[in-house]
């Protein structure tokens, strides 16, 4: 299922990591045929979003507009303030490349979520434990979070939290379940919730991604 495009929101995913564990560039690498990279872009595009890739390697300019992470050695959160400076929508969708069975209609709520509640920054939880990402944030959370990486902290989850303090609020949780149960967020697939967050870090989790989805 697409979704209509949002003019307010702009998705971009993180692949400048290392692949240390992967042992190979993982955004490359194949799950049901198609590249991981390939898999996160048709997500942000399914949901309605414009897409880039921040932090990439050359070899991915072929699929996306890159966009130059300008602090590559900060971890996620120097590539989300890329992001954020990137965009001239309202806000940003951030979406890792190891997150590729996430549906598209997740993201899709989020965003909704975000604009109806105001929310600067806006991340599901599933199973009680709340996940930094897919992440939905405010343009104006920005000076924040380049306030985080100046001050040397480059913990994903704790940026958000000061981000969106600096705006007066808390970070919106969205109970992924409770999404599920009204109605709000589906799967075609059928692919239980829990298992729309495994992140594709390590050979095994691939294979693991890999008989889920020739199961289905």
């Amino acid at each position: 299922m697409r979704f209509p495009s949002d003019p307010d929101g702009a998705g971009f995913v993180l692949a400048g990591g290392q692949s240390s564990r992967m042992g190979q560039d993982k955004a490359l690498l194949t799950l049901a045929g198609r590249p991981l990279i390939q898999h996160a872009v048709s997500i942000l595009r399914d949901a309605g979003l414009e897409a880039s890739i921040v932090g990439a390697r050359s070899p991915l300019s072929e699929f996306v507009t890159m966009v130059a992470d300008s602090r590559p050695d900060e971890g996620p959160l120097g590539g989300i303030l890329a992001a954020l400076a990137a965009t001239t929508a309202r806000c940003a969708v951030i979406l890792p490349v190891d997150l590729p069975l996430l549906p598209a209609a997740l993201i899709a709520y989020l965003v909704y979520h975000a604009r109806v509640t105001g929310a600067a920054v806006t991340i599901p939880c599933i199973g009680g434990f709340e996940q930094s990402f897919p992440a939905v944030l405010d343009r104006a959370t920005l000076p924040a979070i380049e306030s985080e990486l100046d001050a040397g902290r480059r913990g994903c989850f704790s940026g958000f939290q000061a981000a969106a303090a600096s705006l007066g609020q808390t970070v919106s949780v969205v109970p992924v379940e409770l999404a599920i149960q009204a109605g709000q967020v589906a799967d075609s697939r059928d692919l239980p919730a829990m298992c729309w967050f495994i992140n594709v870090n390590t050979p095994a989790e691939l294979q693991r991604a890999e008989t889920l989805l020739s199961v289905r």
